[in-house]
């Protein structure tokens, strides 16, 4: 069960952000969750939003380089030891995490964590056998 994530290639200056979520909220498109990486003179904003397929099309018309990429949404504990479980169960079966984010879904009382890994079959086997949650993009919806 995989959620797509918008990943957008900006230069490293002010005002960026600005621009980026100006046009997806001008869209009328609702950003879920959020990361930016700072790669020197540029970044990436990696972005789980409601409809991923219309944000690339109105960012990429705007003159922005996009991409979308496939990433785990994992239901996880908000106590200590969650995300450690996680990685061990992922860790162990030989499954690399590439880069992950995490929040706070407070209506759950969960948290969850977006992971893209280089498995992403064996990545839901594993924490399927693990009674690990994933989450749907519609799941995400109700957060």
């Amino acid at each position: 069960m995989v959620v797509e994530q918008v990943s957008v290639f900006v230069e490293n200056k002010p005002g960026r952000l600005s621009k980026v979520t100006r046009i997806l909220g001008e869209a009328g498109i609702n950003i879920r969750a959020l990361s930016i990486a700072e790669l020197g003179e540029f970044g990436v904003i990696r972005l789980v939003v409601d409809r991923p397929h219309e944000a690339k099309a109105v960012l990429s018309n705007s003159g922005f380089t996009v991409g979308i990429n496939r990433v785990l949404a994992i239901e996880m504990g908000d106590e200590p030891g969650s995300l450690a479980r996680i990685a061990s169960a992922l860790g162990d079966a030989g499954v690399n995490i590439d880069y992950a984010y995490a929040f706070i879904a407070r209506a759950r009382e969960k948290a969850v964590l977006i992971a893209r890994v280089d498995d992403v079959k064996r990545a839901e086997e594993v924490l399927s056998s693990e009674g690990i949650r994933l989450l749907s993009a519609e799941e995400l919806e109700d957060l």
